[in-house]
């Protein structure tokens, strides 16, 4: 069977996907959008990946990360792309396309394109960008903003319509799904997110990487991944700050773009010199980035609700070591830390007790021990990629 995983953003998980279909005899192609500023997986062939696996980088405006946040000029740097996914699927003319993460209008021709073809098109949801959009416009131009809002919402349901089957990553997409959408719940099939755990080993805080970067000796508290608008950099800002008398505890910020670039500012700014901010790692060093930190850090803002459920906690969860999350209580991620025992969480505008936490975890050595187990013992009996590609093989190859 021909198959073609569409992740636009090219993050790491979804390749453990495509290179177990692979190894499964199917013909996958792995596209995804090039120069997006954004952690990535490991987007290349490997020597044991089998034949039938090609990685295929569909070209985006390389302007693309200077104009993120300018509405216009990336939505049509996203349609373009949209239109040059589509003339992929028209030439390579797969069975079965499973998309995700990608904006409404870059997923329109893709949808398009495929049912042309007669393929079967999967919507991947891992957000709801059409509702993100409608939200934020009806905020900043209140009269145009609906108008544009419904516009992506129309679009979206199009989609929906299209497909043979829609896939979600938490049950709590389908009662949107069905209110917003029209959808019948029996057309959803939930499959939750994972982490890349056979290759992220829990390594001991005392490795190569923290040494290049002289932490290995220090209390650190890591946030890896994006900041952007549906996060709370000041969080970060005052965890640094609240540490700042203390020379042993440095806050780690891998990351780049707009929060980036303000954390770097702000902290300029106040004189914190235990803020550092690193660029993206290559996805070779994650294991090692995660195993530098004492607590892994997430933040999510409150607006985000169950709309977003953060990549980067699946991960931290590999690394056996305790979780700090400031996110909304009812998001997923929230609600694995909280019920595995697996780390701390606090409200996202809970500032204070954010930084309570901080200091808890900071001064207790024998429970982030114990969090730590727990949330590798989560990621060994909840991410294997064995079963879930068995679960996504069934949906892909079903005939609707």
């Amino acid at each position: 069977m021909r198959i073609l995983v569409h992740d636009y953003a090219g993050h790491a998980f979804p390749t453990s996907l495509s290179r177990e279909l692979a190894a499964r005899g199917h013909d996958v192609v792995h596209a995804f959008a090039g120069s997006l500023q954004t952690p990535r997986g490991d987007l290349q062939r490997g020597p044991g990946d089998a034949a039938t696996l090609e990685f295929r980088e569909i070209p985006m405006d390389p302007e693309y990360p200077r104009y993120k946040y300018s509405f216009r000029r990336r939505r049509r740097m996203e349609i373009r792309y949209g239109h040059a996914a589509a003339d992929f699927v028209r030439q390579w003319k797969p069975d079965a396309v499973l998309s995700g993460n990608t904006p409404t209008e870059t997923q329109e021709p893709i949808t398009r394109a495929t049912v042309e073809c007669g393929g079967r098109f999967y919507y991947w949801v891992q957000d709801f960008y059409s509702l993100a959009v409608d939200k934020l416009l009806r905020k900043k131009i209140p009269v145009a903003g609906g108008f544009i809002g419904a516009w992506y919402r129309l679009l979206d349901s199009r989609q929906f319509k299209r497909s043979s089957g829609i896939v979600t990553i938490t049950e709590d997409f389908t009662p949107i799904l069905a209110a917003e959408f029209g959808i019948d719940p029996s057309r959803i099939s939930v499959v939750p997110n994972w982490a890349v755990i056979e290759e992220i080993p829990a390594l001991p805080k005392d490795n190569d990487w923290s040494r290049r970067h002289g932490l290995h000796d220090k209390f650190v508290f890591l946030y890896s991944g994006t900041i952007g608008m549906k996060h709370n950099p000041a969080m970060l800002l005052e965890l640094a700050r609240r540490f700042r008398d203390n020379p042993s505890v440095e806050v780690v910020i891998v990351s780049e773009g707009i929060g980036a670039e303000w954390l770097r500012r702000e902290s300029a700014e106040a004189g914190l010199t235990n803020l550092r901010i690193l660029p993206y790692q290559p996805f070779a060093e994650l294991p090692s980035v995660l195993a530098s930190g004492d607590v892994l850090v997430g933040i999510l803002e409150e607006e985000a609700g169950v709309f977003s459920v953060p990549s980067k906690t699946l991960s931290y969860l590999c690394a056996a070591r305790p979780l700090l999350l400031a996110v909304p209580k009812e998001n997923l991620a929230a609600r694995i830390t909280r019920d595995h025992g697996a780390g701390l969480t606090v409200a996202p505008r809970d500032m204070e007790g954010f930084l309570s936490a901080a200091g808890y975890l900071h001064d207790s050595p024998d429970e982030c021990a114990e969090f730590g187990k727990k949330a590798r013992a989560y990621a060994e009996a909840t991410f294997p990629i064995g079963k879930t590609a068995t679960t996504f093989e069934n949906i892909l190859t079903a005939k609707s």
